[in-house]
């Protein structure tokens, strides 16, 4: 396969480098990608810190995976880590993996527990990334974590850099989302995996019916699997495989809404009223998205073709 699209960095690698502590968000190059700032606002806000935090558990903030009845929020998100790791195999103390949008360090600490391979974590929040750098600290992984404040539309490393790159349901806050996978493919070594989850539209999905839900996130679209599909074709990728697990992030959500009815008046003591309200209701949009078809989550997995 020959890629129409070049994946060599598109700003001077040169000029960027990986440092302990390193801050690059506030670069004049990454403030004119116009999702990923609004994200780090909102990440970086008390508000969402302690709802995150809270309800999600304290060590990851994506969608779960739901096996049995009661099963918590961070028994779902655990069991996706868990999922999304062995789509990388073979792994190892050989291994430097990137996650991009790394949250609060979850996915990075249980792949250096696991697997024993080092980890640089880039994430554009740099309250979720404080939390992350004490949490690697207090479980002893600071010397094979590495979290870089930072973003995925613009990647501080060399071409070839990493043998596997993830991303757990963050690209969803890019509207740039061709130059994160370009970005991803970039920095992976040839016969590297790229896999990740991301909160998508359903490929059939009715023009307008998610207007709500992206009005709230301050989107405008949400990419679908066949968006994925089409933007690979445009680089050396080829397709190793799609899980469909759309009922897990409908069950997911319920469980969040769930939840966050259920602790409301211990979390109004640190969280804001209309927050909790807005997200109530953001919460039973998505719930009700995915009820209707108009959502989907997975899996994806690409592997980055050797050059012919």
């Amino acid at each position: 396969m020959t890629s129409r699209r070049s994946t060599t960095a598109w700003y001077p690698t040169s000029s960027y480098s990986w440092q302990k502590g390193a801050c690059l968000i506030d670069d004049p190059d990454f403030r004119k990608f116009r999702g990923c700032p609004t994200a780090r606002d909102y990440y970086n806000s008390d508000d969402a810190e302690a709802f995150y935090s809270k309800i999600w558990g304290g060590e990851d903030i994506h969608i779960g995976l739901y096996l049995r009845d009661g099963d918590s929020i961070a028994e779902g998100s655990r069991r996706a880590t868990v999922r999304l790791g062995r789509t990388m195999e073979p792994l190892g103390d050989w291994t430097r993996v990137l996650d991009m949008g790394s949250g609060y360090g979850g996915t990075a600490r249980y792949l250096v527990g696991e697997y024993g391979c080092r980890v640089v974590g880039l994430n554009l929040s740099e309250v979720e990334n404080a939390r992350a750098r004490r949490l690697n600290a207090e479980q002893g992984v600071s010397d094979r974590v590495e979290i870089v404040d930072g973003s995925f539309e613009l990647v501080p490393a060399n071409d070839n850099s990493f043998h596997a790159v993830c991303s757990q349901d963050a690209m969803l806050h890019s509207d740039q989302r061709d130059r994160v996978v370009g970005e991803a493919v970039r920095v992976l070594k040839p016969g590297g995996v790229f896999a990740f989850t991301d909160i998508m539209q359903a490929d059939d999905c009715p023009p307008g019916v998610l207007d709500p839900i992206l009005a709230r996130i301050h989107l405008t679209s949400l990419a679908s699997p066949d968006y994925y599909r089409g933007t690979a074709t445009e680089y050396p990728l080829e397709e190793t495989g799609f899980t469909d697990l759309t009922h897990h992030l409908v069950r997911h959500y319920q469980e969040v809404l769930d939840e966050t009815e259920k602790r409301e008046s211990e979390l109004r003591d640190q969280i804001s009223g209309d927050y909790l309200s807005n997200m109530k209701r953001g919460l039973a949009r998505w719930v009700e998205g995915g009820e209707r078809g108009y959502l989907a989550w997975g899996i994806f997995s690409f592997r980055k073709l050797s050059p012919s």
